[in-house]
């Protein structure tokens, strides 16, 4: 059963249902239609790449695109991978998904010319190819090594600078992880952004931004509640609390479902604040 045809018939029953609209306009509606109704995929470009020189190495690193085609977003969100990331990624896949992998090969390792400029052109059109076709492998876009990739080094940057106290550039590298995140979701748990919403939470809060700060917290706590995530559950609703009073927003109900929580569970999950739960995550 097609559901996506099944909607698309469904709209066009609406559109011929008692209009009066010319045959013209409903080619148009229904092309508008179709537009809106393409199918999910993620797609990953490998645009450029640089040599970076530091003291004691030198490495290449690549410009990783992430995008999403279909209707649901165009924006194009980047982040950087060495060889050695890759590498890595690979060999948890392998060690995970073994004889499913056997026909996705990594880019073999190069012992002399890695600086070339024809070999780096071809190995980052290589990883390109990699990468496309371990999405079409429906194990590994599932599986939770695949959004670590694309994620945890930025994310564990962005926490880290929460500790340190400098909010602004946690904010910022912290809202690029959410942005890819929320691309990889059609293929992950829904929770996969709380941790990331948490942070940002308390990033804007502590920018003196309370309504970014409660957008984010409210934006957490559905997949907190579906999937029982105790330890965010009292400190989110803590949270969107205090800001909904300083912002003026009903928190009534916010505030019974803090209360019952707190009745029902006295213990060290419904005391610890959110900022002191982001600050313990990743380290």
């Amino acid at each position: 059963f097609n559901c996506s045809k099944c909607t698309c018939v469904c709209v066009l029953d609406d559109l011929l249902s008692g209009s009066s609209l010319t045959t013209k306009e409903l080619q148009q509606n229904w092309r508008e239609v179709k537009r809106n109704d393409r199918p999910v995929r993620l797609l990953f470009e490998i645009p450029s790449s640089r040599i970076v020189e530091q003291a004691l190495s030198k490495y290449v690193v690549y410009q990783v695109v992430v995008m999403r085609s279909g209707s649901f977003d165009s924006r194009r969100v980047s982040v950087e991978r060495r060889y050695s990331d890759f590498s890595r990624f690979h060999h948890q896949l392998l060690q995970e998904f073994g004889e499913e992998l056997e026909e996705v090969l990594l880019p073999r390792k190069l012992l002399t010319g890695n600086f070339n400029p024809d070999n780096i052109q071809e190995r980052r059109l290589a990883l390109q190819d990699y990468l496309a076709k371990l999405y079409s492998t429906r194990c590994v876009r599932h599986s939770h090594h695949f959004p670590a990739f694309f994620t945890e080094p930025e994310q564990r940057r962005g926490h880290s600078l929460i500790r340190a106290g400098q909010f602004r550039a946690a904010v910022e590298q912290l809202q690029t992880v959410l942005e890819i995140q929320e691309k990889l979701l059609p293929w992950q748990k829904p929770t996969l952004v709380v941790p990331t919403l948490a942070a940002l939470a308390v990033g804007h809060r502590d920018l003196d931004d309370p309504e970014q700060a409660f957008g984010c917290a409210h934006k957490a706590l559905p997949p907190v509640r579906r999937y029982g995530l105790k330890q965010y559950r009292a400190a989110l609703l803590e949270l969107l609390v205090d800001l909904g009073y300083q912002l003026g927003r009903p928190v009534a109900q916010m505030q019974e479902e803090l209360t019952a929580l707190r009745d029902a569970e006295r213990g060290e999950a419904c005391c610890r604040s959110l900022k002191e739960l982001v600050i313990q995550e990743f380290l």
